[in-house]
């Protein structure tokens, strides 16, 4: 398990755009299981939309990203040294498909997991959850660079 200080030590993201609050599981090479609190004072609410809240499904994509860029950067086999010096980037989203709405006071749970990986490229299958519905999925392909 990972809280939110292990977390900042392993992704350069901060407030307000550091999107997974705690790590339940993590199997190097594997899978993922993480989430973030929905939480009606984040920013965005404030125009997205306003009475109406709804937590955008780019967010979500992006904080599944975020889950998948720990489970990536654990399982590269890079020594600390290496990691401080590399960053993930996203390469391409694919069949991202968005099957219901997240609002303020929901859990986002990120389920990821590994489809293929190199040394520096991984493929993940991601899925969101709020309970136990489906909200979100996607195939997400990213790299580990130089910084």
């Amino acid at each position: 398990m990972l809280d939110v200080i292990d977390i900042q030590k392993i992704l350069p993201h901060r407030y307000p755009f550091l999107l997974v609050d705690k790590v339940l599981s993590i199997n190097e090479g594997t899978s993922i299981d993480a989430y973030k609190n929905v939480s009606i004072s984040e920013p965005i609410f404030q125009g997205h939309f306003p009475g109406h809240p709804i937590y955008p499904g780019v967010m979500i994509l992006e904080g599944m990203a975020q889950a998948g860029g720990i489970l990536a950067f654990l399982s590269a086999g890079l020594s600390k040294e290496e990691a401080e010096s590399k960053v993930m980037y996203f390469m391409s989203i694919d069949k991202a498909k968005f099957r219901n709405p997240v609002r303020p006071g929901d859990r986002l749970q990120y389920k990821v997991d590994v489809i293929k990986q190199r040394k520096t490229l991984i493929v993940l299958e991601g899925k969101a959850y709020v309970d136990d519905t489906l909200v979100c999925e996607a195939v997400l392909k990213a790299m580990i660079v130089d910084k």
